[in-house]
């Protein structure tokens, strides 16, 4: 269980990363916390109280006379040896319950977690606004949490991706053409870009980019991933097509992939920042709420025909049960009396646009030219205004 208090950690010192600093005489408990940094890949630095900044550097001592053998060099103490300034400069500090009342007086600073393996105590919550905490985590429903957050200090990360998920209101509304020129424009104005192809029963983004041959990991690479997936490692992993990474499906027996995986590999991604876009299906099952668990914008892509406008409606009441920002784009020619906004009312959702009627939008390409390859397209430029104005709202999309 893990509850947000208040705002996000600080990057690490220097912006560089690093492991958390744990602060308890609790072993159970710091058993627990050495085993989760280990899961996430970080190596912490240990505390019964809150460490003091280390002591300013002692002038250099005359040399002494040479006697063949070689002292140690740069050894410092504990409270100085990972961050100078200790407590103020750690990425991401765990206090357990049990040191609460000793880091009361400790200087106020983002990134502070409490943690408590007790469920039942309802004090928690007054000692976690005492120390300024961020987070109150109780193990071990927190566990997961408590990982990928680990894990993005671990990695010296930033902010998230900017992730959008693209449907389909019905079969053939070109979401997954949508999807890839979203992913090509990002990846051309900069951004590190990945395009993650969530439907096993879809013909393959890989294809529709032209690299149903090229090198690199597909979905079921990760079938059996448990627990934390690397960034760098996942990224390093997936073919590079057209400036972007893609994580798509091969063409063999397909593969279920369990919805933890689907978290993990998810997870991973947007820890990289830049964006990353997802090519939904229309059914949602475990791994899909999983995706649409970690998406900040959904796009429901409505071909303005009555029925489509009809099935949409039954694809937008199971999307918004786990997506909150979810929003119209539509698709011309209009049937008599529809129009975008008409659309957009009769769902109920906002209106992010009109996809722009282009030659061969709809059509499976050879890949030599993506869609969204021309710069100058109506579609190229519909994608370059949604990212422009998506970004801003977000706030979202380092490279």
């Amino acid at each position: 269980m893990t509850r947000i208090i208040t705002h996000d950690p600080p990057p690490s010192a220097g912006g560089r990363p690093g492991g958390p600093l744990i602060v308890t005489e609790d072993t159970d408990l710091l058993d627990d916390l050495l085993r989760l940094c280990a899961a996430a890949g970080a190596t912490p630095e240990v505390h019964h109280s809150v460490p003091a900044p280390p002591a300013p550097p002692a002038p250099p001592a005359p040399p002494a006379p040479s006697s063949g053998a070689s002292g140690a060099l740069g050894a410092s103490g504990p409270s100085g040896a990972r961050w100078p300034g200790g407590w103020e400069a750690a990425p991401l500090v765990l206090v357990g319950d049990d040191a609460a009342r000793r880091v009361r007086g400790a200087v106020r600073r983002r990134g502070v977690v409490l943690v408590s393996r007790d469920q039942d105590d309802p004090g928690v919550w007054q000692r976690a606004v005492e120390i300024g905490a961020d987070h109150v985590l109780v193990l071990p429903d927190g566990e997961q949490w408590l990982v990928d957050r680990i894990a993005d200090v671990a990695e010296g990360v930033g902010r998230p991706a900017l992730t959008v998920g693209v449907i389909g209101g019905r079969g053939g509304a070109g979401a997954s053409t949508l999807a890839c020129a979203l992913a090509v424009t990002s990846a051309r104005e900069g951004l590190r870009s990945l395009l993650v192809d969530a439907d096993p029963l879809g013909g393959g983004l890989d294809v529709l980019l032209g690299g149903e041959t090229a090198e690199g990991l597909r979905w079921p690479a990760f079938a059996a991933s448990r627990g934390r997936v690397g960034g760098g490692a996942l990224e390093e992993s997936l073919p590079e097509l057209h400036s972007l990474r893609v994580l798509s499906w091969d063409r063999g027996d397909c593969v279920a992939v369990p919805s933890q995986a689907v978290r993990a590999v998810l997870a991973a991604a947007r820890r990289r920042g830049g964006t990353v876009v997802v090519d939904l299906p229309r059914r949602i099952d475990d791994g899909v709420a999983e995706v649409l668990a970690q998406l900040d914008v959904g796009l429901l892509v409505v071909p303005a025909e009555l029925r489509a406008v009809a099935a949409a409606g039954r694809v937008a009441a199971a999307v918004g049960m786990v997506l909150r920002d979810l929003r119209v784009v539509t698709r011309g020619p209009y049937d008599s009396g529809l129009d975008d906004r008409e659309v957009a009312r009769l769902l109920g959702l906002p209106l992010a646009g009109e996809v722009p009627v282009e030659s061969g939008l709809l059509r499976a390409t050879d890949g030599k030219r993506p869609p969204g390859a021309s710069a100058r397209g109506p579609l190229a430029r519909f994608c370059r205004a949604f990212w422009e104005r998506t970004l801003v709202e977000t706030g979202g999309g380092t490279a």
